[in-house]
């Protein structure tokens, strides 16, 4: 039989708040991310990775799952 896929969530990530007197690892992690600023949103897959990346930044960004 062949192997099932599992299927990945989606999370929509928005920026709400400037990077403006964060800390350098903060700024980082909105950049792998991949905001580029304030009101700005992505679509990244629900993996253990981006949640980590969401943790450091949790209070500069909205997250909903698409």
């Amino acid at each position: 039989m062949a192997k099932k896929e599992t299927e990945v969530g989606q999370l929509k990530i928005t920026q709400i708040k400037s990077t403006i007197g964060t800390k350098s690892n903060q700024r980082d992690s909105l950049r792998t991310l991949g905001l580029k600023g304030i009101r700005k949103s992505v679509t990244r897959e629900d993996n253990p990775q981006t949640r980590g990346l969401i943790n450091v930044v949790r209070h500069l960004v909205t997250v909903e799952e698409v």
